[in-house]
């Protein structure tokens, strides 16, 4: 049997960083870290979770907290004026202290805007659950984003799983589309992995995306 392993997990410290940069931090405060940043992320993902929200990056200081949120409508985030970040800023400062950490850090927030929407995995795969969400045939779904993710230059292949009770069927099963190449397998291959739910009357649909972005070498070059 094959050990599947998650596609940027697989790829840690060849062509990917990690997603939480700590510099300056006390080891001791490891645990009460890790324990925030994924209070934080699951808080990000459950309030900008129609916003089009690609990634969150977290950067700690000896003193401050940088969150960095990338999306493809960053206009829907800041709002007019800023008044968006404001309110959210506010909201993430009382998850936080209600999480009791030892020291209160000062947060910063940013918001950076994806600019090729369609060759993010994370922003199909909500593209895909919003589709379903509005009741179109899951099908018909499935086909026009492959397309879709297919027309941009930089993608070279995709696959798209979907699984659940397809349809509103009794008995839940799996369907995919698969389009161009996807080297699960090949380390310098810059493969972009989402999942995401698509909650229906009749149960959670889930629905997993890969793209496939060409390979990057030593050089950065593509």
């Amino acid at each position: 049997m094959t050990h599947v392993v998650h596609p940027y997990a697989h790829r840690l410290g060849i062509i990917r960083g990690w997603k939480s940069r700590w510099f300056a931090n006390d080891k001791n405060k490891y645990r009460e870290n890790v324990r925030i940043d994924a209070i934080i992320r699951s808080f990000l993902e459950k309030e900008l979770r129609t916003m089009y929200l690609a990634d969150i990056e977290i950067e700690r200081g000896e003193k401050d907290l940088r969150i960095l949120v990338h999306t493809s409508r960053p206009g829907l985030i800041i709002g007019r004026s800023g008044e968006n970040v404001t309110k959210l800023k506010k909201k993430l400062e009382t998850v936080i202290r209600k999480a009791k950490p030892s020291a209160m850090p000062e947060i910063k927030f940013d918001v950076i805007e994806v600019k090729s929407p369609e060759s993010n995995a994370a922003v199909v795969a909500y593209m895909v659950a919003e589709g379903l969400e509005k009741r179109l045939p899951f099908r018909r779904v499935m086909k026009q984003t492959v397309e879709k993710v297919m027309a941009n230059r930089d993608v070279k292949g995709v696959r798209v799983v979907m699984s659940g009770r397809l349809g509103g069927a009794e008995m839940a099963r799996k369907e995919q589309l698969k389009k161009g190449r996807i080297p699960l397998q090949t380390f310098r291959a810059d493969i972009d992995f989402a999942h995401e739910r698509a909650n229906l009357p009749y149960g959670v649909i889930g629905i997993k995306v890969w793209i496939y972005r060409g390979d990057i070498f030593e050089d950065g070059k593509k």
